[in-house]
């Protein structure tokens, strides 16, 4: 079924169609609520809550915009939420060695996968070390792999903001990282559409 109907049959009260709405949705959901908690037990639980409220929201949701940003935001806020009231410091439960590794990752020596895997702990760990809304917009980009305007509709800001603040995320991202391996980042991260 499309989004467009799947939210409309919701809102006629469909209870079904909002659980499709939650089963297309959740995986990103929960990586959204983990890179804003952590590897902290809330992420579950800030994303069924947000699920629920996103559900009591819908109706004034605005048919035939996308619904996977306005679901992010409000499981964005959630996890915010959840993090200021347990005000406990926050690293990501990803891992340097995780499933997503370069394509010719096993065409290299041993020493360049070991010093690749240092690269990879040496920039997980200054992100880790960022702000969570610096944190939130750069996985929304690399790890979630949005568009600006998709971005700029989760974040609930202009298309420029979003420009302006992964501009300046990356910036503090890259104070963090020790030199060799803030010199390796790409060079322009801001996407171009």
């Amino acid at each position: 079924m499309e989004e467009a109907e799947l939210v409309d049959r919701t809102k006629a009260g469909d209870v079904r169609a909002f659980e499709a709405i939650v089963r297309r949705y959740e995986a990103v959901a929960l990586r959204t609520a983990h890179a804003i908690l952590g590897s902290a037990p809330d992420v579950d639980d800030a994303v069924q809550e947000a699920f629920v409220k996103a559900y009591y929201a819908l109706g004034r949701f605005r048919s035939g915009s996308p619904i996977r940003p306005w679901l992010l935001r409000i499981v964005a806020n959630e996890a915010l939420d959840r993090r200021r009231a347990s005000s406990r410091p926050v690293s990501l439960g990803l891992r340097p060695d995780s499933e997503v590794e370069p394509a010719d990752v096993h065409e290299l020596t041993p020493e360049a996968s070991a010093v690749l895997r240092e690269q990879q702990g040496e920039l997980l760990a200054a992100v880790n070390a960022l702000r969570p809304d610096d944190r939130l917009i750069i996985a929304y980009r690399y790890w979630f792999d949005m568009a600006e305007a998709e971005m700029a509709l989760a974040l609930g800001c202009a298309r420029g903001t979003v420009k302006s603040r992964l501009s300046r995320a990356l910036a503090r991202l890259r104070a963090q990282l020790p030199r060799a391996v803030g010199e390796e980042l790409p060079g322009p991260l801001v996407p171009d559409g």
